[in-house]
C-alpha cells in the first residue's frame, strides 16, 4: 500500500469543474490582479474568522512581512516569537530590521509558552523613560520589545488569553502566525487570526485551504490598520503613484482568489476529516503504544484543532522514517533544527541547550499523512508499520 505525505490529485478531482470554470472567468476579465476575486476572498475570509477585515496577499510570508511593517516595527525593535516553527516567522522580523527573541515551546502543544516569555519580560526587561516615551526595553541588548507573534503550530491555537494579557499589561502588540490553522478556534471559541492586532495566513498549497501557487492574507478589526495595509501592499501608494509610505509588492492575484472562494465551500468538510483521521490514528496507537516509545498529539486545551499536521513524538525516530518510507509511507519533520540554532541567526548568539523543549522536538517529532481523502485502511496500515518497527523492542521489554 501507498501513503503519501500529501495528495491533492484527489482532492482536486472533487472541485476541478468549479475550479476550472473560476480560472476562466479570470481570464475572461483580463483583470488578474486587485480585482472582484480578491474582494469576495477578502469578505469570505474576514466573515469565516470573525473579523472585520481582510487583507489579501502574495504569500503566508508577506503577510507577517505586512503586519510587522503596518506595526512600525523595524531597526532597534524586537519581537518575542517561537524557535520552533518554519523559517518566516523569524525571518521576515530580521527582514524589517528587528531582532527575532526566542522563547521556549509548550511540551504537549509545541506552541510558544506564555508563561516563558511572562518570565522573560519580567526578569530580562525593564520600562525606561519618561509618561511621554516609556519604552520596554530588553536589558542585554537595549532593544525595544513591541510585539509578540506566537504561532499556532500544526493548526492548534495558542492560549491567546494569556498572550493578550502579556500584551495589555506591558503595551505590546500581537500578530498571530496562523499559517497553519484557518479554522482553529482557541478556549474561547474564538477563531485564530481574530484575537490579536493583525492575523496572517498561508494559503501555500499544502495547507488545509490552499492556492495553486503562493497566496496569503492580513486579517484585522482595525479599520485604520487595515487600510495602512491595504496601501502598503502596492507600494505604499495612495492615490496612483503617489507614496507616502515605502511599501511592497504584496498583491494577491487573481487567479489565486477565484480558486481560494471555490475550496473556501469545502474547508469545513475537510477539517471534519482531517479531525476524524486524527482520532483514528490516535485511538489505534494508544491502543497499541508500542512500550511508550510513540507520543500522540495532546488532546487540544484550546478549542478547536484544524490538523494541518498529525505530529507525533517517537523514539528513534531517524530509524522510524525510513522505515516507513520502505513501506510506502510519506512522512515529514516539520522542524528538525529550531530556528534559535540556524545559521543565519548566529549573530543572536545561541547556543544548544538553550530552548530544551524546542531542540527535544526537533528530535522525536514526525508528521504521518493527514489529508482528507485518506482512507481508514490507509490509517491502519501506517499505524500497523509503526507497531511493527517497535514490535522487537516491546517484545524484548515484556520478556
Amino acid at each position: 500500500m501507498k501513503v503519501p505525505l500529501l495528495d491533492l490529485t484527489q482532492q482536486y478531482e472533487r472541485f476541478a469543474a468549479e475550479a476550472q470554470a473560476a480560472i476562466a472567468r479570470v481570464c475572461q476579465s483580463q483583470h488578474f490582479i486587485l480585482g472582484a476575486e480578491g474582494r469576495e476572498l477578502e469578505r469570505s475570509l474576514a466573515s469565516y474568522t470573525g473579523c472585520q477585515h481582510g487583507i489579501g496577499v502574495s504569500s503566508g510570508t508577506d503577510a507577517l512581512l505586512l503586519a510587522l511593517m503596518a506595526l512600525g516595527i523595524g531597526p532597534g525593535d524586537e519581537v518575542i516569537t517561537s524557535p520552533f516553527t518554519f523559517f518566516a516567522t523569524a525571518g521576515t522580523i530580521a527582514r524589517v530590521g528587528a531582532r527575532p527573541v526566542f522563547c521556549d515551546i509548550d511540551r504537549e502543544t509545541f506552541n510558544l509558552s506564555p508563561a516563558l516569555v511572562a518570565e522573560f519580560l519580567a526578569q530580562s526587561c525593564e520600562v525606561r523613560g519618561s509618561a511621554g516615551g516609556r519604552e520596554l526595553v530588553n536589558r542585554k541588548t537595549g532593544g525595544r520589545i513591541k510585539a509578540i507573534m506566537p504561532v499556532h503550530l500544526y493548526g492548534q491555537a495558542c492560549d491567546m488569553d494569556a498572550f493578550m494579557e502579556i500584551a495589555e499589561r506591558y503595551g505590546l502588540h500581537v500578530i498571530e502566525d496562523a499559517a497553519q490553522a484557518i479554522g482553529a478556534q482557541d478556549a474561547r471559541g474564538r477563531m485564530v487570526g481574530s484575537v490579536g492586532d493583525i492575523g496572517c495566513f498561508s494559503f501555500f498549497p499544502t495547507k488545509n485551504l490552499g492556492a495553486f501557487g503562493d497566496a496569503g492574507m492580513c486579517t484585522t478589526n482595525d479599520a485604520a490598520l487595515a487600510e495602512r495595509m491595504r496601501v502598503l501592499r502596492v507600494h505604499g501608494m495612495e492615490p496612483k503613484y503617489h507614496h507616502s509610505l515605502i511599501g511592497g509588492n504584496f498583491r494577491l492575484d487573481e487567479i489565486q482568489a477565484a480558486v481560494l472562494n471555490v475550496k473556501l465551500e469545502f474547508l469545513d468538510k475537510w477539517r471534519d476529516a482531517r479531525e476524524a483521521h486524527a482520532r483514528q490514528y490516535t485511538e489505534r496507537l494508544q491502543a497499541k503504544a508500542a512500550g511508550g516509545a510513540v507520543v500522540t498529539p495532546a488532546p487540544s486545551r484550546a478549542g478547536r484543532h484544524v490538523w494541518n499536521q498529525y505530529v507525533i513524538r517517537a523514539q528513534r525516530r531517524d530509524e522510524l522514517r525510513p522505515y516507513l518510507a520502505s513501506a510506502g509511507i510519506g512522512t515529514e519533520i516539520y522542524y528538525p533544527i529550531p530556528l534559535h540554532l540556524q545559521q543565519c541567526f548566529a549573530y543572536l548568539g545561541h547556543r544548544p541547550g538553550e530552548m530544551p523543549e524546542s531542540e527535544r522536538a526537533a528530535a522525536e517529532v514526525l508528521a504521518l499523512p493527514v489529508f482528507p481523502e485518506l482512507s481508514p485502511a490507509q490509517i491502519d496500515y501506517v499505524a500497523g508499520t509503526i507497531e511493527r518497527f517497535y514490535a522487537p523492542a516491546v517484545t524484548q521489554q515484556i520478556a
